[in-house]
């Protein structure tokens, strides 16, 4: 899928891999040297010079990785608290098998909320919100990055398909490090996940 001529690109970017400490809040982990690795290798796609803003969450994991793009393309980095992931602070750290079944329950039953977390509908409408409020705001006219997570991007795409929320439609279990295009008008997401430290598809590319 194309966009229109004249219609704003953005890119959303998720995290690359991070060094899990349960003795560390979640926010405030850091990505690890095979994280920073992987975004400083997507400093190579294709859009990254088109890119005239630059907005993370305010986790740290998510800084890092887009003060990495924003010191690349030589701007400021811009942050919102409303970028940042589902509110998991009810349950804090989790090994990752539970984890992972915590998940699979927060995007099975989005307007439940699962053992404390943020429901994955307020989450939803909190991040679409967040993402309208940057192009209300934003004065520049070229691309904008979007530095985030995982299930912020996931939820972000289903809006954007006009999908039911649902985690067939999450980022590929590589750690995070991926990336999708998308425009707000005509609201569209342009394909799906792509691993940032591969070569983007030439429709991706091109989109």
């Amino acid at each position: 899928m194309s966009a229109a001529p004249d219609a704003r690109r953005w890119i959303f970017i998720t995290h690359a891999n991070v060094l899990l400490d349960p003795k560390v809040p979640v926010p405030e982990w850091p990505l690890s040297p095979r994280g920073r690795q992987r975004m400083r290798l997507g400093l190579r796609q294709p859009w990254v010079p088109g890119l005239t803003a630059v907005y993370s969450s305010r986790e740290r994991k998510a800084i890092d990785g887009a003060q990495l793009l924003a010191d690349h393309c030589g701007l400021p980095l811009m942050t919102r608290a409303e970028l940042g992931e589902n509110d998991r602070s009810a349950t804090g750290f989790l090994p990752p098998p539970q984890f992972e079944r915590m998940a699979d329950a927060f995007f099975a039953r989005p307007h439940e909320s699962v053992r404390g977390w943020e429901t994955a509908a307020d989450a939803q409408a909190r991040i679409v919100a967040a993402v309208q409020a940057i192009d209300r705001d934003e004065r520049s006219n070229g691309a904008i990055a979007v530095v985030s997570h995982g299930a912020v991007g996931t939820l972000l795409h289903c809006w954007l398909s006009g999908r039911d929320i649902s985690r067939r439609w999450d980022q590929p279990g590589n750690g995070g490090g991926n990336w999708y295009a998308f425009t707000l008008e005509p609201r569209q997401a342009l394909g799906h996940w792509q691993p940032l430290d591969e070569p983007a598809p030439l429709q991706a590319a091109g989109a």
